[in-house]
């Protein structure tokens, strides 16, 4: 099948549809099926709608955190440094990867998070 034409709610072809639909119509298509020789009018509505931060899901792993260290913490240090992290003198933080402070249980000492950049 192939699309033509898509319409907005309010655009003339698809106010019938948003006054049955309401606010949940996205768009109206109209499709061509060349084999049946057929035109179909179909919608694209919302059934569900959450909230959503950018950023979540499996990218979360990858972006590096802040980690605020005590300064008498030696051996956390250490263990932040083995596993990938580098002091950022600007901030006064631990930078590392999220997957990494969540393996080292110290997500609690999260203090900034930013887009992953290599380590």
């Amino acid at each position: 099948m192939r699309i033509r034409l898509t319409l907005q709610p309010g655009q003339n072809g698809a106010k019938q549809l948003q006054a049955q639909y309401g606010d949940r119509l996205v768009c109206v298509r109209y499709r061509y099926a060349e084999q049946r020789q057929k035109r179909c009018k179909t919608v694209e509505l919302i059934v569900e709608e959450r909230e959503w931060l950018p950023g979540g899901g499996q990218e979360t792993n990858a972006r590096l955190v802040g980690v605020q260290v005590a300064v008498g913490a030696v051996g956390l240090r250490g263990r932040i440094k083995q596993a990938g992290g580098r002091w950022d003198a600007h901030s006064q933080v631990w930078e590392l990867r999220y997957e990494q402070a969540v393996a080292l249980g110290v997500t609690a000492s999260i203090v900034k998070a930013r887009d992953a950049r290599p380590v």
